[in-house]
């Protein structure tokens, strides 16, 4: 039997993994700074290095190297909130300097330290309005991809624009309707037509967490808020997890419509409920048709 194919943890085993991953965050909480090794951190909770890699991973939804960078990018935004320089963060996240601050923002949110402290201060911004299957899409892209994604309802462009520009108030924005039209046929082409649509994920690093987490949802599934609460390696914060989900700056392709309450019952959707049932309705259809089509 492959370890894939393993049976099913008992009660008693998930109880057990439960409490020592637990252990291992706050172990990891308090020794970040000083770098520990996969081995060093296994063994401060009894494990071996791969078996700690691979319980941790399936538990916390990352791996603990990746969860480690979490930590030091939150610790470094935080300084840069507070009015540190771009040195005093890296510092502070125990970095060696503003080169490995500067490209361990690019991979967790894809703007500098720089523009992530100036509220997109420097950043050009296109954006534009476009039809989509759920009504007409805002489409906000940065540099490096798509940073935002919402929806109009009926003539109030304002109030959609301004819900996405208070994310990046210092960036420059630019209209681009041609660019916008674009990406909207990218984003909602059927089938296997869609191309991969780069995403820009500039916000606080338990928000990046979690949006990151949703996208482990399959088209076709949904998942607790519990769920993608401990995929974003924190399962006891539930409230913080749907303050994060209803923040989520780029709707559909990062699908927080997928998140539902743990009695199945379909909650608030930023973008309205109607939306929401709209959008898993259409993602049933095709998970259905994809089945009866390898039937």
């Amino acid at each position: 039997m492959t370890p894939d194919a393993a049976a099913p943890l008992s009660l008693a085993e998930r109880s057990a993994e439960f409490e020592r991953m637990q252990r291992a965050l706050d172990w990891l909480g308090a020794h970040w700074r000083a770098r520990p090794t996969l081995d060093e951190a296994a063994a401060a909770v009894g494990l071996s290095g791969p078996h700690f890699q691979r319980v941790f991973t399936r538990w916390a939804g990352v791996s603990p190297k990746t969860f480690l960078q979490t930590l030091a990018h939150a610790q470094a935004r935080a300084s840069l909130a507070q009015g540190a320089t771009v040195l005093d963060a890296a510092f502070d996240a125990g970095l060696s300097g503003p080169s490995r601050l500067h490209d361990l923002f690019i991979a967790q949110e894809g703007a500098t330290p720089g523009q992530a402290r100036r509220r997109g201060e420097g950043m050009i911004l296109r954006y534009g309005i476009a039809p989509s299957p759920f009504g007409r899409a805002l489409l906000a892209v940065a540099p490096k991809g798509l940073c935002g994604l919402g929806f109009v309802d009926g003539e109030d462009e304002a109030t959609a624009l301004a819900d996405l520009r208070r994310r990046w108030p210092a960036a420059d924005w630019v209209r681009d309707e041609a660019l916008a039209a674009a990406m909207a046929e990218q984003i909602f082409a059927l089938g296997p037509r869609r191309e991969p649509v780069g995403l820009v994920l500039m916000g606080p690093p338990f928000h990046v967490q979690v949006w990151k987490a949703l996208l482990r949802i399959a088209p076709g599934q949904t998942a607790s808020y519990g769920q993608v609460a401990a995929w974003a390696g924190n399962p006891i914060a539930h409230r913080a997890t749907g303050q994060a989900i209803g923040a989520n700056p780029i709707s559909y392709l990062i699908p927080c419509h997928r998140a539902i309450a743990a009695d199945g019952r379909l909650t608030g959707y930023h973008w309205g409920l109607g939306r929401k049932v709209a959008m898993l309705g259409e993602e049933a259809l095709a998970y259905q048709d994809m089945r009866l089509g390898a039937g």
